[in-house]
């Protein structure tokens, strides 16, 4: 029986849908529009295709944006000080540092240099302790993408086994902190995966939702899935043949009871819940509008 297909351009047109309507009333109650500033370092040309959809999502929302492109050569002092102007004006609510950063860049230094009232990727130490603590003030955009995913098609989360297969500081660890943390969208049991887990098919045939996020085109293959598992692509690889997952999508979803496919999967939700922080940056700090 072949999987469902988990839609996500479907379900960020809801988010975000939601978003703009929530957007009108603070701004008609407070006169005061969110201003979400993108910094892009040099030419990286899949960072500029990700900055120009935040940029097309922020203008549909009704958010100003903001571009900032220092050249690649851009010290780490530079750029501090470049951070520093948008944590003072007052008119910018949201700091959004394209990553990666060019090797010269002291990457953790610029990331703890944004205001964390302003870190609409919550990167900021401070609020990865929050989301940590299950008090966050925003949540990382692609784990909450997943999470919301899950929870808008109902799929069990409390009691299910998760594997995560990623260790990363964007998407693996804040996501595995997320789903197992009290409450709604959480309560699993979660399994962390990497590059030195043992018998690594072994332990993802355990899960029943499974999440791959380690940026290997189609590394994840149908003998890894146990039948009728939930399979979340967070991968996006461009290859000769165009833009892939992290899991031999074809194959897998054979398999898997649902799966999401790449494109068109957790991509479009990374961008809507970057609109929700960024409403959620300018709601903070216009607490005395």
């Amino acid at each position: 029986m072949t999987a469902s297909i988990l839609d996500g351009k479907i379900l960020s047109e809801q988010i975000r849908s939601e978003v703009a309507q929530e957007l009108t009333e603070f701004v008609a109650k407070t006169g005061v529009t969110p201003c979400l500033a993108a910094v892009l370092v040099g030419d990286n040309p899949a960072s500029q295709v990700y900055v120009r959809n935040k940029q097309k999502a922020c203008e549909k929302a009704g958010i100003t944006s903001q571009l900032h492109r220092p050249p690649a050569e851009t010290t780490t002092e530079e750029l501090l000080a470049l951070v520093d102007r948008l944590n003072r004006d007052a008119a910018v609510h949201g700091i959004l540092v394209q990553l990666p950063l060019p090797k010269q860049i002291e990457e953790t230094r610029v990331l703890e240099a944004v205001n964390p009232l302003k870190d609409v990727d919550a990167f900021h130490p401070e609020n990865v302790g929050r989301i940590v603590q299950n008090r966050p003030r925003f949540l990382p955009c692609t784990p909450h993408g997943v999470q919301q995913m899950l929870l808008r098609h109902a799929i069990p989360i409390a009691g299910a086994k998760v594997v995560i297969v990623g260790r990363s500081d964007i998407v693996g660890k804040p996501m595995a902190i997320m789903l197992m943390q009290r409450g709604r969208g959480g309560d699993a049991t979660v399994t962390v995966c990497h590059s030195r887990t043992r018998d690594l098919p072994a332990v993802t045939r355990e899960a029943d939702i499974l999440i791959v996020a380690i940026g290997q085109p189609k590394f994840l293959t149908s003998d890894m899935v146990k039948p009728g598992a939930v399979v979340i692509d967070v991968g996006i690889n461009r290859t000769d043949g165009g833009l892939v997952g992290d899991v031999d999508f074809e194959a897998v979803k054979e398999v898997a009871s649902q799966i999401t496919p790449v494109p068109g999967g957790v991509g479009p939700l990374t961008i809507a819940m970057l609109m929700r922080n960024a409403l959620t940056a300018a709601q903070l700090q216009c607490k005395e509008c």
